[in-house]
């Protein structure tokens, strides 16, 4: 598997969220960032039914068909594909969404197909059995799941073969590197982690006492970041800036270099809004963080 993927989560929309569907990239600069990603030698495109509304997927799948290429494929299903829709992992959804997402994508297969989500109201080995279903008529090659945690992790993997999760994971949400990392390296799973530069909160780009940038998550969905918002924050991700300019390389090309330095971390899932936002992957692979600079990372966000 790829240690780097492009996430397309921004195309024709921000996530899943049906209020910001037809809102994110458009498909003319989508197309442009997967141009620039594949000639960068990114070959693992990373979407899901509901980005956009179905508009992610179909992105793909117009790049597919006008450029005759074929990148490695992940998608997920759980979330509505809009306001008031059903979502969920019942096993006849799970058919019916995994043929919706062949169709956009003009495919035959998916190489890897996530639950993105846990759903409490299906048993996970029904989810799972149906999983097994399209495995068994090579709909999807391999099959995981996304926003686990560790105990519902080991329940699926007692109900099925899951191969990969999918959670977020960065130097500013580290939970997963107590329970679920260390369950992936005793069996085996590959752990693919999106949102590595925290909604843009590794990449410099939001500073104590500034109006967030126009167009940046903070003034878009700031839910999920709302946690960040404190003075502790601010000065670890000063120390962190410090460092990087040592070191000649940007903030995000340090954050995401700490996660390819740990080898339990299979995959990330970087998701730039324009071509010039890889660079910072070529810096973490350039440049791969050391042992003594893991340390004084680890300084920094004790």
């Amino acid at each position: 598997m790829p240690r780097v993927a492009l996430g397309c989560g921004n195309f024709g929309g921000i996530g899943s969220a049906p209020e910001f569907f037809g809102r994110g990239l458009t498909q003319d600069q989508a197309l442009e960032l997967m141009d620039a990603a594949w000639e960068f030698g990114i070959t693992a495109f990373d979407t899901a039914d509901a980005y956009g509304g179905g508009r992610s997927e179909e992105a793909i799948g117009r790049w597919i068909r006008s450029r005759g290429v074929r990148p490695l494929l992940t998608t997920k299903t759980f979330n509505p594909m809009n306001a008031g829709a059903d979502q969920g992992l019942r096993p006849e959804r799970i058919a019916r969404q995994v043929r919706a997402s062949l169709d956009r994508l003009g495919v035959d297969h998916v190489d890897l197909y996530l639950a993105h989500d846990h759903d409490p109201e299906v048993p996970i080995a029904e989810t799972l059995g149906a999983f097994e279903a399209e495995v068994d008529g090579g709909v999807i090659r391999a099959y995981g799941v996304s926003n686990f945690d560790a105990g519902q992790l080991a329940d699926a993997l007692t109900a099925g073969r899951p191969q990969a999760i999918q959670n977020s994971c960065s130097l500013l949400d580290r939970g997963d590197r107590d329970d679920v990392l260390p369950l992936c390296e005793r069996r085996q799973v590959a752990y693919l982690a999106f949102s590595p530069l925290a909604g843009g909160w590794l990449t410099g780009k939001y500073r104590r006492g500034e109006p967030f940038p126009a167009g940046s998550r903070m003034t878009q969905r700031p839910e999920p970041y709302q946690g960040f918002l404190a003075g502790h924050t601010f000065a670890a991700l000063g120390r962190l800036d410090a460092m990087a300019t040592r070191r000649g390389t940007s903030m995000a090309g340090l954050a995401l270099g700490w996660l390819l330095a740990d080898d339990r971390v299979t995959q990330i899932v970087v998701g730039p809004g324009r071509p010039e936002q890889l660079s910072p992957v070529r810096e973490a692979i350039e440049q791969p963080v050391t042992e003594s600079e893991l340390a004084e990372i680890e300084g920094i966000f004790a």
